[in-house]
């Protein structure tokens, strides 16, 4: 098996940079979760009991000691408030959504701003792809609902922020190996410390399954490495680079209610297919997605006291094949694009900040005060897909043109703290440009441009009633653009559909957040959005989704998070929401009232764990639960119906001399159950349904040399 990436284009000079010893020390242990400090929400260090925000951190221990590591959706499962749905698609990405915000996305991460180590993961736009997270040498991931999500631009349902370890200590050489049901199985070679003073992390995996649905085979190679190197006693720079190659990714589309009824894990047969008519859509177009994604960034601080500079800086690359069920026949309209997509994506960004800390007025005064640009530049082809399924050959170019996207946000954040109270204050422009030079001419010119621009401001406050127990409450306007395959197709007429707005949203929320002694935290939120001109699915087919302004939505809900520690190593984590997510204005046939689709009305985490005491031994038993999704705007479809199912996971770990093993155990859906795991929205087909694993294992081992 090959560990190292095929085209890791971004590596070879940082791996060459360091002699043959430099090997990573133990990882450190888990934080206390009920006691944890964030950066995400302050952009700056703070415990997130204090901040009068709906926060959530998943420690290390949590995203790597019983999983493999593979999808976001393992970690996030614990968060309330946020819907992560394996698709079972690795061509199109997860689904993620906060507070109903990205239930919408087609493919990848829509409404939900993405970052790893400083430097975003998310385009201009606002779509960003989960897969490009390191899940083997992440830290901790910050999880920021609500209205402080605004202060992070172009997206208006919260901020994913993942954090990698930093290289200390000896070096030391790790190897995992993980194999499950399905044809699963993955290999990762990891290994960090420092030496001279600079610290480095370096890890490359591969990923591989035939898949729990017909035709959805992957294999994902990832490759990462880290930089930390001091510039003074008070100033670093932290080099980051990544990679993700995914060859061939197969694509096994949606289905309708009857073939899930059925049999979950087949395709949607294309009755029309004159040579095959036992032929799936998959199967006839061979739906999939190539993918070559590499980053590099950098971040530099300098403090001075307790201010501090920090500039951060990051360029990549993001290449992309993919083919479609969409092109039937050679009859299609010479408007038509092409059922295969073809871009080359060149993106860069920087972002330069200043925090400012002094006494104020009786209290503390921090600011940070910061401008943000990101740009994006594509080569966008289409071809047709009529031979694809036969001789794996694309068809005649339909479709040629470059997209131009930038974003400059200047941005403040000031948080004023005194004896009982913390008041905050925050403010963020944004202006996104799309520019689109068409160059291929035989069905129109559809060359244009559009500007969006927005104001968010933020306020907050925190009031300590008690050093155990904190209220807050806060209100923000958010704005989200369309994002740049949003605007690509239109269900009234050819072109680029420019006359897309952007949506902009009213958050207010009020929470608490209670320790019970040290051992038991619980976190309360209660929150309304309103949200004009959102933008909702007109039309999906085949790969394809067209888009439109509906009028006015309505969210209300409440989150509520509880953990606690027992005696004997026991310890439970409660995670629930209820969210009531509806039309308040109807549009076009669709009458006000009815649910927005892909938003579940409740759902639910709830976990039992056990450790021994000298932590060699661990085992839990995890339930799942969420409600009844609406696939479609009218509500008229079958609902995927709600659902439970309960995991169980084992560990153990060893130490003999300078080796430290880790060995673990997980079965899911422990009692079988069928169910549907995610939903296309809006599908013109009814082909809505992605089902979900039944009964499915996974075991895996791991052996870590400590260099002395």
């Amino acid at each position: 098996m090959s560990i190292c990436p095929a085209r890791l284009k971004l590596l070879p000079a940082l791996l060459a940079s360091l002699s043959s010893s430099a090997f990573a020390q133990e990882p450190p242990q888990p934080q206390n979760p009920l006691q944890v400090v964030v950066v995400t929400g302050s952009r700056t260090e703070q415990a997130s009991f204090d901040l009068p925000a709906a926060i959530d951190v998943v420690d290390a221990a949590r995203i790597r000691d019983t999983q493999p590591r593979v999808n976001l959706s393992e970690a996030l499962a614990a968060v309330p408030g946020v819907v992560v749905q394996n698709r079972q698609n690795y061509a199109q990405d997860l689904q993620i959504s906060s507070r109903g915000f990205g239930a919408r996305s087609a493919f990848g991460v829509r409404g939900v701003r993405l970052i790893t180590d400083g430097i975003p993961a998310t385009m201009p736009d606002g779509q960003g792809q989960a897969a490009t997270f390191n899940l083997d040498m992440a830290e901790r991931i910050e999880v920021l609902r609500g209205p402080f999500s605004a202060l992070y631009g172009n997206h208006s349902g919260g901020v994913v922020q993942l954090f990698t370890r930093e290289g200390k200590g000896a070096p030391a050489i790790e190897f995992g190996a993980s194999a499950g049901s399905d044809g699963m199985r993955k290999a990762d070679l990891n290994a960090q410390g420092e030496t001279s003073g600079i610290g480095y992390v370096l890890d490359a995996s591969r990923f591989e399954t035939d898949g729990y649905r017909a035709h959805s085979a992957a294999t994902r190679e990832q490759g990462y490495a880290k930089l930390t190197v001091p510039t003074s006693s008070d100033g670093k720079v932290t080099i980051v680079a990544n990679s993700l190659h995914q060859r061939d990714t197969q694509d096994p589309l949606g289905i309708t209610w009857a073939t899930f009824q059925r049999d979950p894990r087949a395709g949607e047969i294309d009755t029309s297919d004159p040579q095959s008519p036992q032929r799936t859509f998959a199967e006839r177009y061979d739906t999939r997605k190539s993918i070559d994604n590499q980053q590099i960034g950098l971040q530099w601080q300098q403090r001075f006291g307790a201010n501090r500079l920090q500039l951060t800086a990051y360029g990549g690359n993001r290449q992309v094949i993919q083919y479609q069920s969409f092109s039937r026949g050679f009859q299609a309209p010479a408007t038509h694009s092409g059922g295969v997509v073809d871009f080359d994506r060149d993106f860069h960004g920087v972002d330069l900040n200043w925090r400012d800390v002094r006494e104020f007025a009786g209290g503390t005064l921090r600011t940070t005060v910061g401008l943000e640009y990101a740009a994006s530049k594509d080569a966008r082809q289409g071809f047709e897909n009529f031979i694809g399924d036969q001789f794996g050959l694309r068809g005649r170019l339909r479709r040629d043109e470059q997209n131009e996207l930038s974003s400059l946000d200047p941005y403040v954040q000031a948080e004023w703290e005194r004896g009982q109270w913390m008041l905050t204050a925050g403010l963020r422009r944004t202006s996104l440009g799309v520019e689109v030079n068409d160059r291929y001419l035989g069905n129109g010119d559809d060359s244009g441009s559009v500007d969006y621009s927005g104001t968010a401001p933020v306020l907050g406050a925190l009031y300590k009633l008690t050093p155990s127990l904190n209220l807050y409450a806060s209100a923000a306007r958010g704005f989200e653009t369309p994002t740049l395959n949003e605007l690509f197709y239109s269900s009234t007429g050819p072109g680029v559909n420019f006359g897309l707005q952007a949506s902009r949203s009213t958050h207010l929320e009020a929470g608490m957040k209670k320790m019970f002694g040290a051992d038991t935290r619980f976190d309360l939120a209660l929150f309304q959005v309103r949200t004009d001109d959102e933008v909702v699915v007109d039309a999906a087919s085949g790969g394809r989704t067209s888009y439109r302004n509906a009028g006015e939505t309505l969210r209300r809900g409440v989150e509520l998070s509880f953990d606690t520690r027992f005696g004997s190593g026991l310890n439970a984590r409660v995670a629930a929401n209820v969210l009531r997510a509806v039309y308040e204005d109807g549009f076009g046939s669709i009458p006000a009232g009815n649910r927005l689709p892909g938003v579940p009305r409740a759902s639910l985490y709830g976990e039992l764990g056990w450790t021994a005491t000298d932590g060699k031994l661990g085992a839990a038993l995890e339930t799942i639960a969420t409600s009844k999704v609406h696939p479609d705007d009218a509500n008229a479809a079958t609902p995927a119906p709600g659902y439970g199912i309960v995991n169980l996971r084992l560990q153990a770990r060893q130490e003999a001399g300078q080796w430290r093993f880790k060995e673990f155990a997980r079965l899911n859906n422990l009692f079988d159950r069928d169910y549907v795991g995610s939903v296309i929205v809006g599908d013109s087909n009814r082909r809505y349904y992605e089902p979900a694993p039944g009964r499915n294992w996974v075991l895996g081992v791991s052996a870590q040399y400590q260099f002395r």
